[in-house]
């Protein structure tokens, strides 16, 4: 059996425990969260808010995943359990963070016909926005593939 040197061992290691913890987050400095710095791949422009978990882009609506957010007025139909909260703050926090250059992974489409999607901007992914702020509630059954608990599980209770 040979000897593998310090360096490739050093290596070898950092990418086992990169595999198990992300080594994406370890390359990032300790002041910079983790939803600050995700993108994907395609590019999304003309973005404007219609309330806290959706965004229309062009004729396009998208339902951020995995979050509801408060209604607001006359929106939560009669036997609905909706989110408690002000409506009126998580569409202004949403405002907030829909800033720069947005990146879209489109996931699905809901039962509306929005497009079910992951968007992130300067401010990061836009559901952990939403969430580390306090103006949405994680859904779990509404988060295909668990993308959104695993992008930014540090805004989860």
């Amino acid at each position: 059996m040979r000897r593998i040197g310090l360096p490739v061992a050093v290596i070898s290691a950092a990418a086992a425990i990169g595999t198990l913890v992300g080594v994406y987050p370890a390359l990032v400095p300790a002041s910079a969260s983790r939803s600050s710095i995700v993108t994907y791949d395609e590019p999304l422009s003309g973005c404007a808010v219609t309330d806290g978990d959706t965004i229309r882009c062009g004729d396009e609506r998208i339902r951020l995943l995995g979050i509801d957010t408060p209604e607001l007025p006359g929106h939560c139909r009669r036997g609905r359990d909706c989110v408690t909260g002000d409506p009126y703050a998580a569409t202004a926090s949403l405002e907030a963070a829909l800033t720069g250059s947005l990146t879209i992974n489109r996931v699905g489409e809901d039962r509306y016909g929005r497009t079910l999607a992951r968007v992130a901007g300067t401010k990061g992914d836009l559901s952990c926005w939403q969430l580390a702020r306090g103006h949405a509630v994680y859904k779990p059954k509404w988060d295909d593939g668990m993308r959104v608990a695993r992008t930014c599980p540090g805004s989860i209770p």
